[in-house]
Order: C-alpha cells, then sequence, then structure tokens
C-alpha cells in the first residue's frame, strides 16, 4: 500500500466561463489532493486544512490532466537504445516483411533493452499504461515476447500495460496458430491478427482463428487492418458479426482500419452504430499519408476511439517522438478544432475517454476514488496543452512520481 500523501497546489480545471468577447474560456483553480492506495480520497481549494503527519508533493501551480494511455505501439520493433540507423529501402510489402524478419532475429538479443528505452520515452511524454504488439511468427518465435514481457514487467509499478500477440506475417502461415498459443500460455494477454484479406488471402478463415484463440483464452482482441476500400470494409462488417455470435461485446478492437474513411458516408454513419452497439473500439495513430477513419463521426456515434504512436524509429520508419498530446494536436488541426471546447474534447484520444470538464461546464475529473494518474505541465487548461503540446514536468501513477518531480 502507498503511503497517503496530500498533492498540493494544483491547477485543475473547475468550469467553463464567457470571456470578454463571448468566447467559452477554462476556469482554472487550485486544489490540494489527498492521495491514498493510489486514489484520489479528497479534494479541496488550496489553502485549506492537511494533516501534519502526511507527506505532501508540491505541484507549484502546473496544470494536472488526466495521464495518456498508449494504445498501439510496437517495443519489440524500434532502434532505441542503438546506434542511429535509417530504414532500408524495400520495393513492397513482401520485402519490408522479409527486412523486418531478418532484422528482429538479428535484434532479439537486445528485445528488453529496446523495450525498455521505448517505455522511458513513453513514459517521459505522459503515459502511463501501454498496449503493445508483439510479434509472433516463424522466423521470431518467442523470443521478442519474452525480451518486451521483462521490460514491462520491470516497470510495472510506474504503469499498466496489455501485450498483444502479433502474427505480423500472418495468422495462417504454417504454423502461427500454435506459436499464438504458446504466446497467450507465456505472457500475451490478448490476441492479435493482420489483414485477412492482404495477409492471410482468407478474410473468413483468419477471422474465425482469431476469434477462436480469443474465446480458447478468454482475451480481448486487436487486429490491424490495413486492407482498404469495400474489402476492408466488409473484414469490419464480418468481424462485428463474429463479435456477436461469441458475446465478446467490449472486448475487440480494430487498428488503422483506413477503410473506413474510404466509403460514402452513409456507409460510415451504419458501420458506426454497429461498432458502438457492440463496443468494439477504433485504435488510430493519426497518419499524415494515409486516409483515416472518420474519428470526428465514430466518437459522435459513442464508439471508443484510442490513439497510439505505432512502431517508430524501426525498420518501418525513422519518424516519430512517443508523444501521444503531438497526436492528438495533429488531430486538432487536422478538423480545425480550434475553438476552447474542440480542442479540450480532443485530449479524450489520448486519455481513454477522460476529460476534466463536460461540455456544460461540470467537473468531470478527478473524483473522489480516481486512480491518481496524473502528467503535470506548464499551461492554463487541457485546450492549450493540446494546441501548444508543452513539456511534461511531471508524471504520477498510482499516486507515484513515475517520471520528472514535483
Amino acid at each position: 500500500m502507498n503511503r497517503p500523501v496530500w498533492l498540493k497546489n494544483v491547477f485543475l480545471e473547475a468550469g467553463l466561463e464567457t470571456g470578454e468577447n463571448g468566447s467559452i474560456e477554462t476556469r482554472t483553480e487550485l486544489y490540494d489532493l489527498k492521495i491514498e492506495d493510489g486514489k484520489v480520497a479528497k479534494i479541496q481549494p488550496t489553502g485549506g486544512f492537511l494533516e501534519a503527519d502526511i507527506g505532501t508533493l508540491d505541484a507549484k501551480g502546473l496544470l494536472g490532466l488526466p495521464s495518456f494511455k498508449e494504445m498501439h505501439n510496437h517495443l519489440d520493433k524500434t532502434y532505441l537504445s542503438l546506434d542511429w540507423k535509417a530504414c532500408r529501402p524495400a520495393a513492397n510489402l513482401k520485402q519490408r516483411l522479409d527486412l523486418e524478419a531478418t532484422e528482429l532475429s538479428e535484434l532479439s538479443q537486445t528485445a528488453e533493452q529496446r523495450a525498455s528505452a521505448m517505455i522511458r520515452l513513453l513514459q517521459s511524454k505522459g503515459a502511463t499504461h501501454i498496449r503493445t504488439h508483439v510479434n509472433i511468427d516463424p522466423y521470431i518465435g518467442l523470443k521478442n515476447l519474452e525480451g518486451v514481457r521483462s521490460a514491462l514487467e520491470a516497470h510495472s509499478e510506474q504503469l499498466s500495460y496489455e501485450i498483444v500477440a502479433f502474427p505480423q506475417h500472418g495468422l495462417l502461415n504454417g504454423n502461427v496458430p500454435e506459436l499464438m498459443k504458446e504466446a497467450m500460455r507465456s505472457g500475451a494477454t490478448m490476441v492479435g491478427g493482420l489483414d485477412p484479406a492482404g495477409i492471410d488471402k482468407n478474410i473468413e478463415k483468419s477471422l474465425d482463428v482469431m476469434m477462436e484463440l480469443a474465446t480458447e483464452f478468454d482475451a480481448g482482441v486487436d487486429i490491424h487492418l490495413h486492407d482498404s476500400g469495400h474489402v476492408g470494409f466488409y473484414t469490419v462488417e464480418k468481424l462485428i458479426e463474429l463479435t456477436r455470435e461469441a458475446k465478446w461485446q467490449n472486448r475487440v478492437a480494430v487498428s488503422h482500419v483506413f477503410s473506413l474513411g474510404e466509403v460514402a458516408i452513409n456507409q460510415q454513419e451504419k458501420i458506426a452504430a454497429d461498432l458502438a452497439e457492440t463496443g468494439m473500439a477504433i485504435m488510430s495513430t493519426v497518419p499524415i499519408t494515409k486516409t483515416i477513419p472518420p474519428i470526428g463521426l465514430l466518437s459522435r456515434s459513442g464508439v471508443k476511439v484510442h490513439f497510439g504512436c505505432d512502431g517508430f524509429y524501426d525498420s518501418w520508419s525513422p519518424y516519430g517522438t512517443g508523444d501521444l498530446l503531438e497526436k492528438v494536436s495533429r488531430y486538432s488541426e487536422l478538423y480545425r478544432k480550434s475553438d476552447e471546447r474542440g480542442l479540450a474534447d480532443s485530449l479524450k484520444f489520448a486519455t481513454s475517454g477522460i476529460v476534466p470538464l463536460s461540455d456544460a461546464g461540470e467537473m468531470l475529473w478527478p473524483k473522489i476514488g480516481d486512480d491518481a494518474d496524473f502528467v503535470f505541465m506548464e499551461a492554463s487548461c487541457s485546450a492549450e496543452a493540446v494546441a501548444r503540446t508543452p513539456e511534461r514536468k511531471a508524471v504520477m501513477f498510482q499516486g507515484r512520481v513515475v517520471y520528472g518531480e514535483l
């Protein structure tokens, strides 16, 4: 159990008000929060009574926001902690996969070291939860899973995590289904999949095998879906059908799913309703080189949408910073979210739906009983944080400072 502590002088969003020019502005006030057993136990305006026998942490007027959830990453692929190198050119996807298979085998001895470097970087940007996909394939076997699991376990008091067994070279490829089962027995917590049409060449069979694995191990699902247009759209429809049949509602996610942004608006609206009804989540990295799913429409329809940084500085791309707030800022710029409420509301894609204020200005977070997971920065409100992506001064997980100082 963590010892109780007072978190003093933290700026929290307290409400909305109308500015002199008629614009909506966020009202932010100083609070003291009592933290017990990793939870928020008391919230009071700064200046009230604090027990003398309880330790204190002083936020010194920094803005406190909900910490971030990195919901799509590849800890096993990064070059972080190694010497710089750019990507090797590849003529097509098959060649890229072949190059990666060779490279990851060569890098397997440093899997824990590289994953640890990525974890520390994500922490420094405000993340206290990571969902990572880890290659499970005929070339690497379970070697990367072992290294990534060790890195995450070493940080288990600093963050929460999920490990997706990811069949990068196809779920129907040779003995991959058996390797996936072994991975689920060896620390993976979710079942992954990849492009049932483009990679596995059999949509129905690929999805069936994936869902059979999920039900056998009572695990959630997160499938990469790059297949475009109506083929990708049909794949999502089929997955919705299988989710209903297996009664796997609220346990399935689809990553990337560019196809949802490539069909007519009436189709987008229909599938958004189905996704919301089955509790299926959409994971996006907000790419600038691809069509992206209709994030705004999906969110308005009740679909859970989460952002992630994906793999970065690896054999696929030399780019990336590990900053989810940058992803939110990019999304807001792409979709012209320039007003106070539009910017603030976009924060939810990095926090698994948590935002400090309701549209009416009601204080939604933090509340008594919430996890004491915070990211601290110099900003006047979440809208400014989204627009300007300031430096993260400190990060707290379950009442412990895991990055920076307070």
